[in-house]
């Protein structure tokens, strides 16, 4: 490939990467959906729980303005997994 010049450079195929966040995305609204809640994309006064990784951004940001509980992506997987069968 034109301009490697080491065998140990580091290659990002960013189109795969955003397809495993949707896919991840696609899976969390599912397992909510399951444990009886409803997904969204938007936070709003509404919300009632804000699952915030790292990069969360103006999600997160949105969430704590409006007193909104945030969950570590851990936290969340703990609390989802006590309403799935």
């Amino acid at each position: 490939m034109a301009g490697m010049t080491t065998p140990a450079a580091v290659i990002v195929d960013a189109a795969a990467y955003a397809q495993a966040v949707e896919d991840a995305v696609k899976a969390s609204a599912e397992l909510i959906e399951r444990a009886g809640g409803r997904s969204s994309s938007s936070v709003s006064k509404k919300t009632t729980l804000v699952v915030a990784g790292e990069g969360a951004g103006s999600k997160r940001a949105k969430a704590e303005t409006l007193g909104i509980r945030l969950a570590t992506p851990d936290e969340f997987a703990t609390l989802i997994a006590d309403f799935i069968d």
